[in-house]
């Protein structure tokens, strides 16, 4: 290339995003860096070389090319949130707090800087801290529903606590929105669950359910419809794995949203072999893409080999963009893979599959207790259309257990909890590793935890959630009741 003079500048930075908004993202790499050398005070070049660096999984680079472009243009805002992220993301936390620290300074009075500061304290078990913020920010705005159900997550509030007082004021104030009051509701909910007054926490939970689900409703013959062709899609393929190699050795902890999949994955990432993936909800989006679907997907015995070797990269490059790990096993604990189990049992090699089960009463009280992202899980909303969807886990889990009999592990979370050393060391040994003592104590290396379970995982292993529905029986009448049709 020859050199670029300044006043070439627009045109190439212009040919350049539109290189890297194709997807051709080493070419646009070497431009971005051309342009730097010839304008090293343009802010837009490191921050776009560290989008980039991001998207192929380079965490360290990113956070050093955000703070680069951040001294370049101090104090703004969108460099600031990426370098935020970026530092999150590599597990930098000196350099997130201050970045975070720096966008409250540049507006005291936003909430969300200050809130976004307090939750990831939150995350990284920090909570005494992170409860000086929340209070001082409800103590500014006491009608803020979400700031109350945020808080509560992982604070127990007092019975004589003037923040529960307040809560209910802003219960009772008729000028609260609909999404204000989603949240107040799954908030006063816990509270009153943590106080022991278990009468009322579904009179909260109740309406909070219900306002989510005006906006995001669930139709359950659509979701049974999209399973079905997935299945039918993979039904009487060939199902063996590939034969195994180099490169990415995913686990895959699968089962209903609060069944334990958390604490699984801690006990398996504990080991020093193990690289923690989280939530990557990589999985099954990637696998419509590339072979339509759900209810267009192409049926596995067409799908030539090649296809499949592409899949099983495309997933890896995945990863690496998410977690920076590009080789060794690295846990996934998505939630909705058993619906393309078998594509992924026969696409990617090396990989093993844990599904956890858990009493499917706790399961729904969890869930129904929980606020969900909007849109995310709409079953949850409605006891009948959690039996649905936990119906509908069992019954694709049972089709694969027909078809690969020896395809994954099964392990059962009031087993785990109740004989925690055998059934630690079978999971251990069904993600194909050696023993480490450091398993069992799973709890001492949490770090940052980005899920509901965010203040469970950080205990050793307890036994008082097992058998917590027994308490509200008679508020799960229509779970129970909805699990007992055909």
């Amino acid at each position: 290339m020859f050199p670029i003079t300044r006043a070439q500048i627009p045109e190439h930075y212009k040919r350049a995003k539109g290189l890297h908004a194709a997807g051709r993202l080493d070419e646009a790499a070497a431009l971005y860096a051309s342009l730097k050398a010839v304008a090293p005070g343009m802010a837009e070049l490191p921050f776009q070389l560290a989008r980039i660096a991001e998207a192929q999984g380079e965490r360290s680079k990113a956070v050093r090319l955000y703070a680069e472009a951040d001294k370049i243009k101090p104090g703004e805002p969108i460099i600031l949130r990426a370098l935020v992220q970026a530092a999150q993301a590599q597990g930098d936390e000196d350099s997130a707090i201050a970045a975070l620290d720096r966008l409250i300074a540049l507006d005291p009075k936003a909430i969300k800087p200050q809130a976004d500061k307090a939750h990831y304290l939150q995350q990284l078990g920090r909570f005494t801290a992170a409860e000086k913020i929340y209070r001082r920010l409800l103590k500014a705005h006491p009608r803020n529903g979400e700031l109350y159900r945020v808080f509560t997550g992982t604070q127990k509030l007092a019975r004589g606590d003037k923040l529960l007082r307040e809560m209910k004021k802003a219960w009772k104030d008729p000028g609260q929105d609909d999404d204000s009051r989603m949240h107040l509701g799954f908030a006063l909910a816990k509270t009153m669950a943590d106080i022991g007054e278990t009468t009322q926490v579904f009179g909260f939970l109740n309406e909070a359910n219900a306002l989510q689900r005006r906006y995001f409703p669930y139709d359950p013959n659509d979701y049974a419809a999209d399973v079905e062709a997935l299945l039918s899609a993979q039904d009487g393929a060939d199902l063996s794995p590939p034969s195994d190699g180099a490169g990415l050795k995913p686990i895959f902890v699968i089962g209903m949203p609060r069944s334990g999949t958390t604490l699984v994955e801690q006990i398996i990432a504990s080991h020093s072999e193990v690289s923690a993936g989280g939530e990557l909800t990589v999985l099954p989006g990637l696998a419509y893409r590339q072979f339509g679907g759900p209810r267009g997907m192409a049926h596995l015995r067409d799908v030539p080999a090649d296809a499949l070797a592409g899949f099983a990269q495309n997933y890896a490059k995945a990863v690496q963009r998410a977690t920076g790990v590009a080789a060794g096993p690295v846990t996934d604990k998505s939630i909705q893979p058993f619906l393309v189990l078998g594509l992924l049992r026969r696409a990617i090699p090396g990989a093993r599959f844990i599904i956890v089960h858990r009493d499917p009463r706790d399961v729904a009280l969890s869930i129904y207790r929980n606020y969900f992202e909007n849109g995310v899980h709409r079953y949850s909303n409605a006891l009948p259309d959690i039996a649905h969807y936990v119906k509908t886990f069992q019954r694709v889990i049972a089709f694969w257990r027909e078809r690969m009999p020896d395809g994954f592990h099964e392990v059962h979370y009031e087993d785990l909890v109740t004989d925690p050393e055998p059934q630690s060391r079978a999971l251990v040994r069904a993600a194909g590793l050696d023993w480490q003592d450091s398993c069992l104590e799973f709890y001492k290396h949490a770090g940052n935890v980005r899920t509901l379970s965010l203040q469970q995982v950080r205990q050793p292993i307890y036994r008082s959630s097992t058998a917590a529905w027994k308490k509200y029986e008679a508020d799960l009448a229509p779970f129970i009741d909805a699990m007992k049709e055909p």
